[in-house]
């Protein structure tokens, strides 16, 4: 293991996780806010931090750097950018605590979208910049990020790249893996430009626009609001928060091909063409069920429906009413949909729709087989049969989700937790989504919850977000012997 190598890496992520918390003081100086010491201090002093670990440790052999220092520096990077990413609310005392502060910070990067503030609307506009920011950094990977504008991760960087983005499938849109996270980055970016605008001229101000769109492609769902998306009453501003949610959720090699005009790849991707089907069949049920409940008007109840139900398939986790009061055929729905997730290779959680699809197609052949035991019948995926390893990796990773689903629900009622509120949080932390049900429903947070829920739940959120192997790995013992 090349310890030196990967406390290099460290260093230089630490470095720009500095540099990005500062980006907020413009805000605090045009607002005139007072959070401009504790995003300066903690800026700097991050910065530094990180270039004295990367100088101290900038004579190492770049070319030793495997799979398994890949795993640990992903894992541990993403550790490290929460631990120093709360510290600008501790300083400020916005969240005094510091593990609310981490959870908050957690919830951000991992693009979770979970909350412990009680009044975000009384946050400076600094502070809110950054925990809107560290969504959208979250969102397509710091570690992609950096493989994309520095050449310093250059070498090796295939290895990062597979460790951060785990899936079935690392598509690449360009033989070097530091073209491709270009690519991605600049599909990321523009998507985000292009929101805010439209936000703009819906009517959100320029700071809210921005906000909402950090953290709608980033499908996290911060807000710079108490009451999330529901303070906004405009439907445009829901159309157009929907529309740029389907798309953050959707795989973004198929953005970058409809770019160039290919497409036919829509027609023939079977994620896609079930992810919306799913999401307009789930819909239309919603809104029958949900009609009584808006005196009728089909139009505010579909918009309403659709909203909550790409919010949650997405793992976004914007909320534009209290779903909680809706008819118990909607509420069960929606818990379901804490276990969906987007597409892979977009910027959604969850279990994710291809792995649901994997699941349904093999079990459905397994009854064919039964009648046929002689026959070979592969899977197929987008026409093309799917290898066996690829199933069983899909069953692993499903049974793992599970268990660590239940083991995690039943940790929380160890500590005091209401049933309810104990899977509704669990299910939507190692989701990656943001409200759950109960007491951590979609107009409550996660504050009341004990600390050592909130620490379970970071680490939760931590794994979903890099989908459990990749964390999970580093626990094993064969990860450390030679």
């Amino acid at each position: 293991m090349n310890y030196k190598l990967i406390l290099n890496i460290l260093g230089f992520l630490t470095f720009i996780t500095g540099i990005f918390m500062m980006l907020g003081i413009p805000f605090s100086i045009y607002f005139g806010d007072n959070d401009i010491p504790a995003l300066l201090g903690a800026g700097i002093g991050t910065s530094l931090t990180g270039l004295s670990l990367w100088f101290l440790t900038r004579k190492t052999d770049r070319l030793e750097l495997g799979k398994r220092e890949g795993y640990l520096i992903v894992t541990l990077g993403w550790v490290t950018m929460s631990l120093f990413g709360a510290v600008p609310f501790v300083l400020h005392g916005s969240i005094p605590s510091f593990t609310d502060a981490l959870f908050e910070t957690m919830s951000g990067f991992t693009t979770t979208g979970a909350s412990i503030l009680n009044n975000i609307e009384s946050l400076p506009h600094g502070l809110l910049f950054w925990r809107s920011f560290t969504q959208w950094i979250g969102g397509m990977g710091i570690i992609v990020l950096s493989l994309a504008i520095l050449p310093l991760l250059g070498i090796g960087g295939m290895q990062l790249y597979a460790a951060e983005v785990p899936g079935i499938t690392k598509d690449k849109l360009h033989p070097r893996v530091k073209e491709t996270a270009k690519r991605l980055w600049v599909i990321y970016l523009a998507f985000t430009v292009a929101e805010s605008i439209l936000l703009m001229i819906a009517g959100m101000n320029f700071f809210d626009a921005i906000n909402h769109s950090f953290t709608t492609m980033a499908t996290g769902g911060f807000s710079t609001k108490n009451a999330s998306i529901a303070y906004f009453t405009s439907p445009f501003i829901q159309y157009i928060l929907i529309l740029f949610m389907f798309f953050a959720g959707m795989n973004f090699t198929l953005h970058y091909l409809a770019i160039h005009k290919k497409f036919s790849f829509f027609k023939n991707n079977d994620e896609f063409r079930y992810y919306l089907l799913f999401i307009l069949v789930v819909t239309v049920f919603i809104t029958i069920t949900h009609l009584p409940h808006v005196n009728f008007h089909p139009e505010e109840a579909f918009r309403q429906s659709l909203f909550h139900v790409v919010s949650l398939v997405t793992t976004t986790g914007f909320v534009s009413s209290d779903y909680e009061n809706w008819a118990v055929f909607s509420r069960m729905i929606f818990f379901v949909l804490l276990f969906v997730g987007g597409s892979a290779g977009s910027t959604g959680g969850g279990i994710k729709i291809i792995r649901h699809l994997l699941l349904f197609k093999n079990g459905f052949l397994e009854l064919k087989r039964l009648i046929h035991p002689r026959a070979i019948i592969p899977v197929r995926l987008n026409g093309k049969s799917v290898s066996s390893e690829i199933i069983s990796n899909v069953q692993a990773f499903f049974i793992i989700y599970i268990l660590i689903f239940v083991f995690g629900s039943i940790m929380l009622s160890l500590m005091g937790v209401d049933f309810i509120s104990s899977v509704g949080a669990v299910a939507t932390c190692l989701g990656n989504v943001g409200p759950g049900i109960g007491t951590v429903g979609p107009v409550a947070n996660f504050n009341h919850l004990p600390d050592l829920a909130k620490w379970l739940l970071s680490f939760l959120m931590l794994l979903g977000r890099l989908e459990l192997f990749t964390v999970l790995i580093i626990f094993t013992p064969y990860f450390w012997k030679k």
